[in-house]
């Protein structure tokens, strides 16, 4: 008798079939998540919201974290969704076609320099809001700086270190004051992945283990040690706890594991290294650790030094001395001296503590990073023209010379991922005028040249839009703080009516540092309180940023700027956005009309924030300091005051009522001053002029290409001649 399949068959085998389906769509769709060129791709973007929008926005638009909770039911509707896997398609064959496309490196390199390999080390990586391991703006460029490296095809490593609490997440108080949490991530919900590769990293007399997560940015990877496992004590798995956080000890455990534990990584991976690039002093033992491999290795000291020099990078982003990492010389020697001592050569009195020490001889001199980093690097730049000088004005004594400018310290001016921080409404605009070539870019591609072309209604409907988008963020964002704070009835609806989506929206987003002066502008409460009401051309303010938890003076700073925003006169036309980090800066940057920045010159070493708003038609207002004074030209934004005084409150003063003047004199008129269309022609010229000067020249894209053409092609030549561990 012939066997005949039941119902109850067919039914599990089709529900079977569905499941594996299932995996296969959670499968595909994780291989593109575990890519983050996802973070510069609006469609892959796009794909992970449509997996369950709710999901996403609750996990900071992590894909893997919302990939881990969708149900069985959600899984098969998206299996038979053919817009989704249209657009999954679409996005596999991006992925593809990018990672197998010809790169600016590939045309332009020649011969031994197809050799060079480098890699970058810095202390925090700035590439998506969903992975925490940042705190400002040297984490932000780093992070674009793995993404232009991805895109121009230059052959990179990145080197830091994964945070198990990251950065702390920032609330307010009623009162203003900063409250202070630190979450713990489970990297498994990250999208990195665990190499399943382990260091040790000789730490005082002891071994600490590092486990080594690498995370894909593009063709890029990044390389990050995590001390947070089963195999080290409690104590040496609290160093990678959290950014910045706890006392000198783990400040200084935390750089060794950086510097020295990346240097073996990099070993233990076999990667063949010709150049290093330290990012800010933080990684300066890498140099270190690899002058000590090489007098244990036998090779002289004279000789040693100037294998390290020669292939080391160094990149100061500190143009105030007290900025800079000191240690107490028995602070070096504790956890150090057992492996380092070898590195001094035979009866040498200074030994190698010298090498951190302006004058190696003064044994009272507290040992600095960047001196360490200064002397055991042969190329060496700040990051701005003025930055550069500044640095070669503090560095004198150091090299010896009377002549500032005699003092071997370039510079490289920062610059941005442009496709990272462009909002998506604007590709319409882009691919009909300036038309895009972003897959193979070069860092001379200049498509932002073509600006005029914009009609000038279309420019200011996109303008409109990103503002639009920005009041109704920033709404949400008030409603959920006030919530938190158990906040009344009224304060709700005062949330859900701030701001207004037509008035003429000024934005300051960026680390509450006290010389970055947040409260500024509100110096004279009564005259902004004026500008900002006016009954037919209102303006309003939105702030973000962070202090690091033991400055106090930037906490106070926020909250000042908190209180204010509070106050009679600012209700609703100011508002400060909690927990600043890479969404909210995407936000802002792509919605104000205008950027506010005014540091106290030149304590700002460059800043990277202002050149964000010009991809979207957005001006700058900026104290000439960092990089501003290199972009304006007197017809693409406003340059405040231009007097330096000696005394801090004679020049807030002087620098008020500059922003002042300009806020009633020029950029509210301007802003203002439209045609019968309702479309302000003036301001729409400034818009183009702005995008036209800025962004091409202050994209990362042209930063990464000047690093290969004048620190990595030289650095690399000398990495490929020098002796090796193997060799010596």
């Amino acid at each position: 008798m012939r066997n005949r399949k039941s119902p109850g068959r067919k039914i599990t085998r089709a529900g079977g079939a569905s499941t594996a389906a299932s995996r296969s769509i959670r499968a595909r769709v994780a291989a593109v998540a575990r890519n983050l060129w996802w973070t510069w791709n609006h469609d892959a973007q796009r794909l992970f919201a449509a997996l369950d929008p709710a999901l996403w926005e609750a996990s900071s638009h992590n894909p893997i974290h919302t990939l881990a909770r969708l149900t069985p039911a959600r899984l098969a509707a998206l299996e038979a969704d053919a817009a989704f896997l249209t657009l999954l398609a679409t996005c596999e064959a991006g992925l593809a076609d990018y990672t197998s496309a010809g790169t600016w490196f590939e045309r332009t390199a020649r011969g031994a320099a197809r050799k060079t390999l480098v890699a970058y080390f810095c202390a925090e990586f700035a590439l998506h809001e969903c992975v925490q391991q940042y705190a400002g703006g040297l984490g932000v460029l780093a992070g674009d700086h793995l993404k232009s490296a991805s895109d121009l095809g230059v052959p990179l490593v990145g080197v830091g270190l994964l945070y198990r609490c990251g950065y702390y997440r920032q609330s307010f108080a009623p009162d203003g004051a900063t409250r202070v949490a630190y979450p713990q991530y489970d990297f498994s919900e990250l999208p990195i992945e665990d190499t399943r590769r382990t260091v040790s990293v000789p730490i005082a007399r002891r071994k600490v283990v590092a486990k080594i997560w690498r995370a894909q940015i593009g063709r890029t990877p990044l390389y990050l040690l995590d001390t947070d496992i089963p195999a080290n004590k409690p104590a040496d798995r609290r160093i990678t706890r959290q950014l910045y956080g706890g006392d000198q000890h783990t400040r200084i455990q935390q750089e060794i594991i950086l510097g020295v534990g990346g240097v073996l990584a990099l070993e233990g991976l076999k990667l063949p290294v010709t150049v290093f690039h330290l990012n800010e002093g933080h990684a300066a033992f890498s140099a270190l650790e690899r002058l000590r491999a090489l007098r244990k290795a036998g090779v002289g000291y004279d000789q040693a030094v100037e294998t390290v020099r020669r292939s080391t990078v160094f990149t100061t982003h500190t143009p105030v001395p007290a900025g800079h990492d000191r240690f107490p010389t028995r602070v070096l020697a504790r956890y150090l001296g057992a492996q380092m001592d070898v590195i001094s050569a035979p009866g040498d009195r200074v030994g190698w503590l010298g090498l951190g020490r302006e004058d190696p001889s003064d044994r009272r001199e507290e040992f600095c990073m960047t001196v360490l980093a200064l002397r055991l690097s042969d190329r060496r730049n700040g990051v701005s023209k003025l930055h550069g000088q500044v640095s070669r004005e503090m560095w004198r004594r150091l090299f010896g010379k009377r002549d500032a400018t005699r003092v071997p310290i370039g510079h490289v001016t920062n610059g941005v991922h442009s496709q990272t921080w462009l909002a998506p409404e604007m590709a319409p605009l882009y691919d009909k005028y300036l038309k895009p070539r972003w897959v193979g870019a070069g860092p001379a591609d200049d498509w932002w040249r073509r600006a005029a072309r914009i009609p000038p209604a279309e420019l200011w409907a996109a303008r409109r839009l990103l503002r639009r988008n920005l009041v109704r963020f920033a709404r949400q964002r008030l409603i959920a703080q006030a919530q938190r704070r158990s906040a009344s009835l009224a304060e709700l609806i005062a949330a859900e009516q701030a701001l207004d989506e037509n008035a003429l929206t000024i934005g300051f987003a960026r680390r509450f540092a006290t010389y970055k002066r947040a409260p500024l502008i509100f110096r004279d409460r009564k005259r902004l309180a004026a500008i900002l009401n006016h009954a037919t051309q209102p303006v309003q303010l939105i702030f973000a940023g962070k202090a690091h938890p033991k400055d106090e003076g930037g906490q106070a700073f926020a909250q000042q700027v908190y209180r204010h925003a509070r106050g009679a006169g600012f209700a609703g036309r100011v508002a400060v956005i909690e927990d600043y980090d890479v969404q909210v800066g995407r936000m802002l940057t792509s919605g104000c009309d205008v950027w506010l920045n005014n540091p106290v010159r030149p304590l700002e070493a460059c800043g990277t924030s202002g050149m964000k708003p010009p991809l979207h038609g957005g001006l700058n207002c900026s104290i000439l300091d960092g990089w501003w004074p290199e972009a304006y030209d007197g017809a693409n934004g406003w340059a405040i005051g231009g007097r330096q005084f000696s005394v801090g409150a004679a020049q807030d003063r002087f620098d008020a009522n500059a922003i002042y003047e300009l806020l009633e004199r020029e950029i509210v008129p301007l802003f203002y001053e439209r045609d019968r269309a309702g479309t302000p022609r003036k301001w729409a010229r400034v818009m183009a002029r702005s995008m036209a000067t800025v962004c091409a020249a202050f994209s990362s894209h042209r930063m990464v290409a000047d690093y290969v053409r004048g620190y990595y092609l030289p650095g690399g030549r000398a990495g490929r001649t020098a002796p090796g561990r193997d060799d010596t």
